[in-house]
């Protein structure tokens, strides 16, 4: 009984015993026989509910919200249909995929009443079998979706999971919202297999940057190869360089073969240097003709 309906009765059943308090006992009776019919007849909704109502086993109507009337014992609510977004979680154990692997995956599906009437009217119990044709929808669904494919592309395997639940349930007012897998549980040792193949993978990404690397700096070095070979000059400057570099370091001692030391003698250098004027020299004193 509403609220509402509770207060109207027992303002009418005080009233009754108040008259027959007084001595006028038959002029209590409506008062008490109103209050019973208030009570039975005086129906209140929410906001988000809906009442079925059968008059003599035919279907009168929808109620709701707010206030409204029935005729007891003639009229009957069959049912109180709830149209907020409801969820229900269901699950598949063992279910084999399109290539043959067993997976346990645990799923969300959230729900709504769009037409109370079907709901009440076309089946028996919706929230079971709400319950049963998201189990079976899901296997079938895992039944016709490869291993990697449930891994890697969820947002999709949900889409096409809600779109199939929607299919069987749409003629029994129900509306699917969304749908949400939440787990996909792979055996031990195949979760083993797939570990060693993404280490192998990144290995082979590894060794393949890694050789990218050693080619280019091979080109580099006989770039500067080339370079050195046709400026010899270039060649000291780098070696002492590198002389340099190497002693900033302080209690270092660095052992260099005599043959390097003559070499970076800066004569050597400067007749090297000569060496690769004089040329240049020559070019300029030829008169042009």
């Amino acid at each position: 009984m509403n609220p509402i309906a509770l207060f109207l009765s027992l303002v009418f059943a005080a009233a009754g015993a108040a008259l027959s308090a007084k001595g006028h006992p038959y002029w209590a009776v409506p008062f008490f026989i109103v209050a019973i019919l208030v009570a039975a007849s005086l129906k209140m909704a929410n906001t988000w509910q809906r009442f079925v109502i059968l008059r003599a086993g035919k279907l009168l109507g929808v109620r709701g919200p707010g206030l409204f009337l029935i005729i007891p014992v003639v009229d009957n609510v069959v049912a109180i249909i709830d149209q907020r977004i409801q969820t229900t979680a269901f699950s598949a154990e063992q279910a084999l995929t399109r290539d043959t692997v067993p997976v346990n995956v645990d799923a969300i599906i959230f729900w709504f009443v769009h037409n109370a009437q079907h709901a009440a009217l076309n089946i028996t119990n919706y929230r079971e079998a709400i319950d049963r044709v998201a189990q079976t929808s899901l296997r079938e669904m895992i039944g016709a979706t490869m291993l990697s494919e449930l891994l890697s592309e969820r947002k999709a395997a949900d889409e096409r999971l809600r779109s199939e639940i929607s299919r069987k349930i749409v003629d029994w007012g129900i509306s699917v919202k969304a749908v949400e897998i939440r787990d996909v549980a792979i055996p031990v040792a195949l979760q083993d297999a797939m570990s060693r193949q993404a280490q192998a993978e990144r290995e082979k990404q590894a060794r393949v940057i890694l050789g990218s690397a050693e080619a280019a700096i091979a080109s580099k070095f006989v770039e500067a190869a080339n370079t050195y070979s046709d400026h010899p000059m270039a060649m000291q400057l780098r070696a002492m360089n590198i002389i340099y570099e190497t002693t900033k370091e302080r209690g270092t001692t660095i052992l260099i073969p005599s043959s390097m030391v003559d070499s970076l003698n800066p004569v050597v250098a400067l007749a090297l240097a000569g060496k690769e004027a004089a040329p240049k020299k020559r070019r300029a004193t030829v008169p042009a003709k």
